[in-house]
């Protein structure tokens, strides 16, 4: 009997591992002609029986049906190993495993015996990481100077340095000069850690760590524009989230969808549940309107910034 299209993807780089695992199921999903023929499992309770019954389930409408298990641990990998021992040609079946598995690994074996592809994702150091990121600033369309400075100013998180990339893509976009000055104050990769827990504290509305928060980066010398520029980003994503959620689709879903690392999109979708949309649009219409009034000249950068957040 012909066997489906089985993939896992697993090492010690996360970002990786989710890249792989999107590719494979935008690939995959773009014949699928409904949601029925997509199954996302949660991998902290899939089990043998749950993973063999979504497996060998006929699609309905679709030519095949697409099933994935997502981050599933590396310690409870084996245990679903045995689910692999027949999946039929009508099903593809996407698996990833955050975490180093041994050669001895079964499932790793079961993938292979039944004629599927397994990937390693390591993590990337010296040259390796060099290259990735001198391909990447190529690809998202920015100079080599680019991959340089964060290759200098950023610490090695794949998932931080795409997300950078990203931004100082759509700054670049948005006709701003990537300059020496701009480079060093819009890179804030080192730093994202305390970035996400000012927006942690910025949704559904500022509190008092929000304002401390902002203060403490004022006090450093931060740009307040580029402060501004971040929580716009966020906000941004924070709807978007909102959005899907409003359409039911689950978090894992969203996680497959979007470009930003799942542990970003995680920490959206639970702020997204606590705030309205006509909220999260007139926290981004402020944010905008600071802006071209900094740029204008009609009001002070770092008041107008404390000014902006009480309005958020």
């Amino acid at each position: 009997m012909a066997t489906g299209e089985i993939v896992l993807f697993y090492g010690e780089e996360p970002f990786l591992v989710d890249e792989g695992a999107r590719a494979t199921l935008a690939r995959w999903r773009r014949d699928l002609v409904s949601e029925f023929g997509y199954e996302a499992l949660d991998p902290a309770t899939v089990t043998v029986a749950r993973l063999r019954e979504a497996i060998l389930q006929v699609p309905f409408l679709d030519p095949y049906r697409v099933v994935a298990v997502r981050d599933l641990p590396p310690r409870r990998s084996d245990l679903v190993a045995p689910a692999l021992g027949q999946v039929p040609e009508t099903t593809r079946l996407l698996l990833t495993v955050h975490g180093k598995l041994p050669a001895a690994s079964r499932l790793v074996q079961a993938v292979r015996a039944a004629g599927g592809k397994a990937e390693e994702r390591r993590q990337l150091k010296g040259r390796e990481l060099q290259t990735w990121i001198a391909s990447r600033t190529k690809e998202y369309g920015l100079p080599p100077a680019v991959g340089a400075a964060l290759l200098r100013l950023a610490r090695p998180d794949l998932a931080v340095i795409d997300s950078e990339l990203a931004k100082l893509a759509a700054y670049q976009a948005g006709g701003n000069r990537l300059d020496r000055k701009a480079l060093e104050e819009l890179i804030v990769a080192g730093r994202q850690d305390e970035i996400y827990q000012l927006t942690d504290h910025i949704v559904p509305r500022p509190d008092a760590e929000a304002w401390r928060l902002v203060r403490e980066f004022l006090e450093r010398g931060e740009n307040p524009t580029s402060i501004a520029y971040r929580l716009a980003r966020h906000l941004a994503l924070v709807l978007e989230v909102r959005a899907r959620l409003a359409r039911g689709e689950r978090l894992v879903d969203v996680q497959a969808s979007l470009r930003e690392h799942p542990f970003v999109v995680q920490k959206a979708y639970q702020a997204a549940a606590t705030v309205s949309e006509q909220r999260l649009e007139a926290g981004l219409r402020a944010l905008l309107d600071y802006e071209w009034k900094v740029k204008s000249g009609q009001i002070d950068a770092t008041l107008g910034l404390e000014a902006v957040l009480a309005r958020l």
